[in-house]
Parts: structure tokens; C-alpha cells; sequence
């Protein structure tokens, strides 16, 4: 293949695919993360198959150039998690067009915050105990999050840390709206090192 031919992982409301896009075709609509309409063809197993017709179905907020980078960086998150998956239900889909729909209106770091912990309880990932995951004992007052939100002592982690109630409410209500924005710079700090 010429270095210009594209090799494109798509998410849709039902499986995670990957397709062709043949040298010569515009490939500015073809980015990290934008929402595009778009034709297959060949899907007859001898290669893979094609993209065609492709349509970018813009936001508002694309042209906010810190916006756009939060969102790279939170869609970048997601190849490496769902790499391996073929088949999906939509919430992934759902929940990625659910956050582009308020990026522009809201704080971005507090979206990725949100849907991170949607995320988590939709795949049962949410460490809601209140013992330190690394020793093990009881966390009084101040918590630390390790990657996945897994709960530990700020001392065990050598980590800044967030009082345990405003944690506790954020899970439960899975909103930031009683969190500082400090307080979300950590929680989406954590987001980035993967999901």
C-alpha cells in the first residue's frame, strides 16, 4: 500500500470494524474521532473492505482547538480498549455521541470524567469498597484513585487525594457538579492514563 492509503478502525451502535480508504480519496474527513456517514464496499472477504461516500457530520466546538485536543486524547483511549472487540452493544457509541452532543457546552474534563465513570459501571469496574486496595485497610477521610478509579490510601500511592464523601457521591451520581475544578483535573488526570 502507498503510505497515503488508510487503514480506518470505525465504531458504530454495533460492532467495532475495520476498513480500507484506497489512495487518492480525501482523507481529511477521516480523523481521530469525527462522526462520519460513510458507504462499504467489498465486504466479500478477500480484502478489507472499502470506505466510500464518506461525510463528516461536524460540531460546533471542532474549531475550539483545546477542545479538540481533550477530545483526542479522550478517543485515543478508547482503540486500545475495545481492539479486540468485534461485536458491541451501542453503548459505546451512545456514549462517546452523548459527550460530542455537550462538548461545547460544558467543561470538556468534566464529560471525560462522566462518561469514564458511566464506563466503568456499565462494565462493572466500579471499586466502590471502602478498604485500600494496596494494604488493604479501611480509608478514613482522604482517598487516592489509582487507574480505573481503584480506591487506596494517599499514602499507599504516594498520591494527591480527594475527600472520600466527595468520592463516594461521584460515583454514586456519577456527576462532577460537586467537585472543584481542581478536584476534576485530578479525576480526568487519571482518565488519561487509560481506560
Amino acid at each position: 500500500m502507498k503510505s497515503e492509503d488508510s487503514i480506518a478502525m470505525v465504531l458504530t451502535s454495533k460492532d467495532v470494524r475495520t476498513y480500507y480508504r484506497f489512495f487518492g480519496a480525501r482523507h481529511s474527513i477521516l480523523q481521530l474521532g469525527n462522526l462520519v456517514d460513510f458507504e462499504v464496499e467489498g465486504e466479500d472477504g478477500r480484502f478489507l473492505p472499502r470506505l466510500r461516500s464518506l461525510s463528516h457530520i461536524g460540531f460546533p466546538w471542532l474549531f475550539d482547538k483545546n477542545r479538540l485536543l481533550v477530545w483526542h486524547n479522550f478517543i485515543k483511549l478508547f482503540e486500545p480498549h475495545l481492539k479486540d472487540t468485534e461485536e458491541i452493544e451501542s453503548f459505546y457509541y451512545d456514549l462517546l455521541l452523548g459527550a460530542a452532543k455537550k462538548w461545547g457546552k460544558q467543561n470538556p474534563k468534566r464529560i471525560v470524567c462522566e462518561s469514564y465513570i458511566q464506563l466503568l459501571a456499565y462494565e462493572g469496574r466500579v471499586h466502590d469498597e471502602e478498604n485500600c486496595y494496596i494494604c488493604e485497610t479501611l480509608i478514613m477521610e482522604q482517598m487516592s484513585l489509582m487507574q480505573a478509579y481503584i480506591p487506596a490510601h494517599p499514602e499507599c500511592l504516594y498520591s494527591a487525594s480527594l475527600p472520600k464523601e466527595k468520592i463516594a457521591t461521584f460515583f454514586k451520581t456519577q456527576k462532577t457538579l460537586h467537585l472543584e475544578d481542581q478536584e476534576v483535573a485530578y479525576l480526568f488526570d487519571i482518565v488519561m492514563k487509560g481506560l
